[in-house]
């Protein structure tokens, strides 16, 4: 049976939540006879309201029975209390405590309480999806802190007044504060602002010869004394050697920090009350707008940081997904390589996007002027104009989501994102010139999708860099209607701003990764999980292009089958000038005629067939990790529920419109295991899911039942799937089932790094292995492990490395494969209207038949130079 509806999943207006919320509070206390002594002593000791009482009470006595005993163990009863009241606060939004407050009752640090809270969600009623969003970010603003308050400590022995300035500015300035690189650089400001008036003998050295030697700045008072008399607006007081000097210390861009003074900082600045120190704020007048700041929030108190607190510090910090430097293991290595916090990762990444760009331009190169010069219809003003659209609305939107002062950062993202676009389609055009020995893109550089796409997949990485898009959350949140609200920057914010579909923008996802070899591998994960995010939920919206393919490929006459069976073994080839209506599209095997009297079978879209395939082997590796935790002692089951998973996407993909792939991977197996008389609970598979990875909670728990209502996956199953599929589901129970579908093979990423050290053709001792795989256990065969990138130590290591090489008999620069990177593009896969030109003409163009002879001839060329140089090579062996 379905289970009850969620109060915190229905509407409710905000009439009646606000007089259910002062009535609660205006009535007095009952005796909560009820309830345990020491519970209403805690909520009375949080001033917690009747409402917030009772539902906490409520759900307690809910999660008391569910609580293993290691939980019970390790957490008192009275902290579990106090998770209870987070909860319900949060679901009620009453504003009772704040975080803080209650870590204090209860006796827990932060990570301990995010911990339980969570540990709390036992089954699919405990925590909604409301409170799910407010812990996540909480958990991430406190990450954030920490880490910056970690390099705030190393950075001087400064004031406290410094770091309560600091957290007031980022409260004040940011609307969100969980941004590491922007709280960073509002850090270095607050920095800046308390060196150059600290006593100088108070400071290092190297801060107190980098104050410019220049008089002084105005004062606050000066400064606001020229506003009012309508002059022309004054830099604000930064002492720009100072600053870089502080940059420079930190690996942090200058230009970025300045921006950063100027706008966020100096407003900042500004709405201070100075009036009884014109020059400079008092510690009391900070601390007492950061405690207005704290209170309203209901948030961690920051301060607590300096003073050490237990609240906020655990006994051991761990820093999670950061890669540490690989250790040394040998004995003559006497440089210690300190670990990589957060702050230093990030700014590594940044300085490293940068430097890529370095030679890329704001304006296309000459060799891509060449390209669209070349096209039958120049695509240059097109480009140009619809970047100039699209920054408006880059920037624009990110200032509303990130800050109203930070609209010109979003500038400087967008503007290095436009460098990479650029850099990116060069680097396709050359490769496509080189595959098919012709200059004339003009369809490809004419479509204005394929642009789009391309451009926010360059701002994509740029946010990711950044820190400014992830997963966590998937990218929104509900409200109570189900609406989707824009909550931060996470993919798919992207394709919201630049209005672009996710079908679309799926299909240069590879060819983007393929173009540019020199992408760190957290972005080339960051952008294949864009891709699996787009296969599982986002393309299948009800705006989606999507329905639209596969309509016409169902209605226009083609077979049921998006992509038959037979294929899933076969590789993924996406060319990304072939038109959806060309038999080039078609499976080879498959005539062009059909038989008289058949009604003739249309070609499929060659990116809908692509799609397939992808979707096919993204859901069956999702199944087989499901089945590997509740049906190993049931193999036979797993080849079934997938003939049922796959069935239903091919045949009733109207049940994936506004739905997640995973909903249907779920109800499918629950499903088979009722037929075939297996006992597993929905309640189990939902357990299990939630330690699969790339897992959200929302997927089993807002679940599309009829438009514009939600409720959790149990009732989506009785009221929904199993309707539609009832039919096919009882045909497993016969003793004639359903012949089983085919199991896609599943390659290996083309996204993926190698995972074990390869050796260097023609030598017996030097391997090469990706950093954080440098240990000797896995590198038995080599004689010295050096790490590129690090400090290396005693300079006789240099000839060790040359006497290794050397002694190589064979030369290893025709067939050194490092493996470090995807292999080199074959093909773009992205689809155009119609084919290019055939050559670097502009008016008329070759067949394809010539088209295809000048791409033979340049690869049996190509053959004939490879094997002279191998001739050549073993002449002199």
């Amino acid at each position: 049976m379905p289970p009850k509806k969620r109060n915190s999943g229905t509407a409710q207006s905000k009439e009646a939540k606000s007089a259910e919320s002062v009535s609660a509070d205006k009535k007095e206390s009952p005796e909560h006879r009820d309830k345990d002594a020491e519970f209403v002593t805690l909520c009375k000791s949080l001033h917690v309201t009747d409402l917030v009482c009772d539902r906490a009470w409520a759900l307690w006595k809910t999660v008391q029975e569910s609580m293993d005993e290691i939980a019970v163990r390790i957490y008192n009863q009275k902290r579990v209390w106090g998770a209870c009241l987070f909860v319900s606060g949060t679901d009620a939004d009453v504003a009772c405590f704040t975080v803080t407050q209650v870590l204090k009752a209860v006796s827990l640090n932060v990570k301990q309480f995010v911990a339980l809270v969570w540990k709390l969600d036992v089954n699919l009623d405990t925590i909604s999806t409301k409170v799910n969003s407010a812990l996540t970010r909480l958990e991430k603003k406190y990450d954030v802190s920490l880490a910056l308050y970690q390099r705030f400590e190393k950075e001087r022995k400064t004031m406290r007044s410094c770091w309560t300035m600091f957290l007031l500015a980022k409260g004040r300035a940011l609307q969100m504060e969980d941004d590491l690189v922007i709280s960073f650089q509002l850090l270095l400001c607050t920095l800046e602002l308390f060196i150059k008036r600290c006593p100088p003998d108070l400071l290092q050295p190297l801060y107190k010869s980098a104050i410019s030697k220049v008089q002084s700045p105005p004062t606050r008072t000066s400064r606001r004394s020229q506003s009012k008399a309508k002059s022309k607006p004054l830099e604000p007081e930064v002492d720009l050697q100072l600053l870089k000097t502080l940059c420079n210390e930190n690996d942090c861009n200058a230009e970025e920090v300045k921006n950063v003074y100027q706008t966020s900082f100096s407003a900042f600045l500004d709405s201070l009350d100075l009036s009884k120190s014109p020059d400079f704020p008092q510690a009391k007048d900070l601390n007492q707008q950061y405690e207005e700041h704290y209170l309203k929030s209901r948030d961690i108190d920051g301060r607590l940081f300096f003073d050490g607190d237990e609240t906020v510090f655990a006994p051991k910090v761990k820093i999670s997904h950061v890669e540490r430097t690989p250790k040394k293991n040998q004995p003559d290595d006497d440089v210690l390589i300190p670990p990589q916090t957060p702050i230093r990762a990030a700014m590594t990444s940044i300085q490293q996007l940068r430097g890529d760009l370095t030679s890329s331009g704001d304006q296309p190169s000459t060799n891509l002027a060449t390209y669209f010069k070349n096209c039958t219809v120049d695509p240059m003003q097109a480009v140009l104009s619809r970047l100039e659209t699209l920054e408006q609305a880059f920037s624009q939107r990110f200032g509303l989501a990130v800050g109203p002062r930070c609209i010109v950062l979003g500038c400087q993202r967008f503007k290095l994102g436009v460098r990479l676009y650029y850099k990116i389609m060069e680097a396709m055009l050359k490769s496509e010139e080189k595959r098919l020995s012709v200059q004339n893109f003009s369809k490809l550089l004419n479509d204005s999708t394929f642009h789009t796409s391309l451009l926010a997949c360059a701002l994509e990485v740029v946010m990711a860099t950044y820190g400014e898009s992830s997963f966590k959350t998937g990218g929104y949140n509900h409200d109570a209607a189900g609406d989707p609200v824009e909550t931060d920057l996470c993919f798919p914010w992207i394709l919201d701003v630049v209005d672009l579909p996710a079908f679309d923008f799926y299909k240069v996802i590879e060819s983007f990764i393929k173009a540019e070899p020199t992408l760190s591998k957290d972005i080339v994960k960051h952008l294949e999980t864009c891709e699996n995010l787009i296969m599982e939920r986002i393309a299948w919206r009800t705006d989606s292009p999507l329905f639209e393919l596969l309509k016409q490929e169902h209605g226009g006459g083609a077979a049921d089958q998006v992509e038959t069976p037979a294929s899933f073994s076969q590789p993924l080839q996406h060319n990304h000038t072939a038109s959806p209506a060309t038999p080039g599209s078609q499976a080879p095997s498959q005539p062009l005629t059909q038989p008289a009297g058949q009604t003739p079978r249309l070609p499929k879209s060659n990116s809908l067939s692509l799609f397939y395939k992808k979707l096919y082997r993204l859901a069956y590796s999702r199944l087989q990790i499901l089945c590997s935790y509740l049906l190993s002692s049931h193999p036979e089951l797993e080849p079934i529920i997938w003939t049922l998973f796959q069935h239903t996407l091919q045949h009733e993909h109207e049940l994936m419109r506004d739905r997640h792939l995973d909903q249907l991977m779920m109800s499918a197996m629950y499903a088979i295991c009722k037929v075939k008389s297996v006992d597993l609970r929905f309640k189990t598979i939902v357990t299990a899911y939630k330690n699969m990875p790339n897992t959200n909670q929302e997927t089993f728990k807002h679940v599309l039942i009829t438009e514009g209502h939600y409720d959790s996956i149990i009732v989506f199953y009785n009221q929904v799937f199993m309707q539609k599929l009832k039919t096919n589901i009882l045909q497993y129970a016969s003793t004639r089932p359903p012949t089983l579908s085919p199991i896609p093979q599943i390659p290996r990423s083309p996204y993926k790094f190698p995972n074990s050290p390869l050796r260097v053709p023609g030598s017996n001792n030097v391997y090469i292995s990706p950093p954080e795989k440098l240990t000797s256990a896995e590198t038995s065969p080599v004689k010295m492990l050096v790490s590129i990138g690090e400090s290396f130590g005693l300079s006789n290591r240099f000839q060790k490395i040359n006497q290794m090489v050397n002694s190589s008999e064979r030369s290893f620069k025709r067939t050194l494969d490092l493996g470090s990177a995807p292999k080199p593009l074959k093909r773009l896969r992205f689809d155009v209207d119609g084919q290019d030109e055939g050559d670097g003409s502009k008016s008329g163009g070759d067949s394809t038949l010539i088209q295809k002879l000048a791409e033979m001839s340049s690869t049996r060329s190509r053959m004939q130079e490879q094997k002279m140089k191998e001739d050549a090579e073993s002449k002199k062996e």
